[in-house]
């Protein structure tokens, strides 16, 4: 029952994938800049964030309490809470407008997604192909794929900080943001996270994360191509140089 569960979601995220771009390609998710009202009641930001990203911080720890210890899935768990731990207890406090309104709709989808992406993600780390040989650290699909996860933590994380120090220094409005990777795209923070999961389906070498990855470019691809006109028809004096979201092409 377990594993036709598992390969349902599977099917799910990949199909959902599909479904998500095409959608956000005419219609712009409500929050941040985009903000808007008509979509339902709301609660504080950092409460959803909080929320909306707890499930992919508490699952993959339920998995590893509940199986036998092996190193390589304490390094696949702590290269996956390297992200969501950060996501779910330390961004949501860093925030600089925290009571702004969050839409309760799309809090309760990202808890959803979650949900269902980290038990996909574990279940096939620790039921379907439980990697115990320590020699596949040593593995070129792993060496790659860390390699792939930490520059993209990097980048994310730097950007996101760059977009903090804007956002602290002005809640009022927006600003040109410049350092970093923003010097060739405007959604450096959003490359950043398709690098990570990238790398993470490399180094799991797996189905479930390359599902990730591809939901991945799917949600986050047309909200950066949405991002970029926003600065180009609110900026004239905006780097033209720039692309949305890929160095020198798009």
């Amino acid at each position: 029952m377990a594993g036709t569960l598992y390969y349902t979601l599977l099917s799910i995220e990949f199909i959902l994938a599909l479904f998500i771009f095409v959608l956000l390609l005419f219609i712009t998710a409500p929050y941040g800049r985009f903000g808007r009202k008509g979509w339902g009641p709301s609660i504080s930001s950092r409460l959803a964030w909080i929320l909306m990203e707890m499930p992919s911080f508490l699952l993959p720890v339920l998995f590893f309490a509940i199986h036998p210890f092996t190193v390589p899935s304490f390094i696949f768990l702590l290269i996956w809470l390297s992200h969501y731990f950060h996501r779910s207890l330390i961004y949501p406090f860093r925030i600089s407008d925290p009571e702004k309104p969050f839409f309760l709709i799309i809090m309760v989808w990202g808890f959803i997604f979650n949900l269902m992406n980290s038990y996909i993600n574990f279940y096939f780390l620790f039921i379907i192909r439980p990697i115990s040989d320590i020699s596949w650290l040593l593995s070129w699909q792993f060496l790659l794929g860390i390699s792939f996860f930490l520059a993209g933590y990097i980048i994310n994380k730097t950007s996101d900080s760059i977009l903090r120090k804007l956002r602290d220094r002005d809640r009022t409005s927006y600003s040109i943001p410049f350092g970093g990777m923003f010097r060739w795209v405007s959604s450096p923070n959003y490359l950043g996270e398709i690098l990570e999961w990238g790398g993470w389906a490399l180094l799991t070498w797996s189905l479930a994360g390359t599902a990730f990855f591809v939901f991945t470019i799917a949600n986050l691809a047309p909200r950066a191509m949405k991002i970029h006109k926003w600065y180009l028809d609110n900026f004239p004096e905006y780097p033209k140089e720039r692309k949305a979201v890929l160095p020198f092409l798009c």
